[in-house]
């Protein structure tokens, strides 16, 4: 058994909780808390209902998710909101989460991890926002086709692709999740090829007539690498039980 401040602590020291920004409706950290131990953490990218009962059926004490239970801000204890709150106690299961500060981990963060895979080993951090580098880049000299191949075995789905820019991919900029929307940043910041999980429709032709190759491979896909290699290594680290429940969005 492990005690599950010590563990928290640990955790929000080294995603630097204090430091990253991030929405309002993150709440990062110690979301519910249990009895003070832990001996089985699982991981899972989403605190939804379907995954609490996941998490409950395999014995779970703390459950370590990147998007949390408020992204919608206060709300009434009903519904969903009331289930999972009243799973998480009668289970002794504590929740904590990280968003943003996962994602720009240097090393178990979401970007690296997807970048990495890619081919991409030398990825320094680029994109200013909120006094932070959102994603990272480098340059490659890979064709298209081989780059999505590289991503659709990365992320094991379907990857979507507008071919706007040059059939080499020059210039690679990663920022999984929900980026699209900031195609004509990547533009400003010299980027040939953006990677990222989801964006809106006229993403796509903004990214045709900016010249850049869009990769949509999944907000749900995109953000699976980080909460895996978090839980391997509590579980390495703390010495507990660990697992990722899948709960796939297919978004």
């Amino acid at each position: 058994m492990v005690d599950l401040n010590e563990l928290t602590a640990y955790l929000d020291t080294e995603l630097r909780l204090a430091e990253i920004p991030d929405y309002s409706g993150a709440l990062n950290g110690l979301q519910i808390e249990n009895n003070g131990k832990v001996s089985k953490v699982v991981a899972a990218v989403d605190a939804s209902l379907a995954v609490f009962e996941k998490a409950v059926a395999v014995g779970a004490d703390l459950l370590v998710v990147h998007h949390g239970m408020f992204w919608q801000g206060a709300q009434p204890v009903t519904g969903a909101v009331f289930k999972k709150i009243k799973m998480a106690l009668d289970h002794n299961m504590a929740l904590y989460s990280a968003h943003i500060p996962l994602d720009v981990h240097p090393q178990w963060g979401n970007n690296i991890q997807l970048a990495t895979k890619l081919g991409m080993l030398n990825a320094q951090p680029f994109f200013d926002w909120k006094g932070i580098k959102l994603g990272v880049c480098e340059k490659l000299d890979v064709d298209r086709e081989d780059f999505q191949n590289r991503l659709i075995a990365a992320v094991n789905g379907h990857v979507h692709l507008c071919p706007g820019g040059r059939e080499q991919v020059g210039r690679v900029g990663v920022i999984t999740g929900g980026a699209g929307s900031e195609i004509a940043a990547m533009a400003k910041c010299g980027i040939d090829t953006f990677v990222t999980g989801e964006g809106p429709h006229w993403s796509y032709p903004l990214a045709e007539e900016l010249g850049i190759n869009l990769f949509y491979a999944g907000h749900y896909a995109t953000e699976t690498l980080g909460v895996k290699v978090l839980v391997s290594h509590l579980s390495d680290k703390f010495g507990l039980e660990g697992d990722f429940i899948h709960h796939p969005t297919g978004l």
